[in-house]
């Protein structure tokens, strides 16, 4: 028998909007390493621009995370303990 899994889709568009605009910032970053690498630049402005995605990256992913944890304690669901145990197994897997 399958398990059905649970599922939380963020509904905050001012959250959603600041994590979208952080991956499209990240999604450039990580433009500038590869034309950095192709132009022969130095290993540690790569590392340098390289660390600026992730941290990006990162940011956003957790922004998600807690964004929809609040979203799930504040909307009280039913299945509000089973997501956010999902999203803490999430916010686990990054650190």
């Amino acid at each position: 028998m399958a398990t059905k899994k649970i599922a939380h889709v963020l509904s905050d568009e001012e959250q959603i909007q600041a994590i979208s605009k952080r991956i499209k910032r990240a999604q450039g970053q990580l433009g500038a390493v590869a034309r950095m690498l192709e132009e022969g630049r130095n290993c540690e402005e790569i590392v340098t621009q390289m660390s600026a995605v992730s941290k990006a990256v990162n940011t956003a992913a957790f922004t998600l995370i807690s964004a929809s944890l609040k979203e799930c304690i504040v909307e009280g669901k039913s299945n509000s303990d089973a997501v956010t145990a999902q999203l803490q197994k999430l916010f686990l897997s990054l650190a």
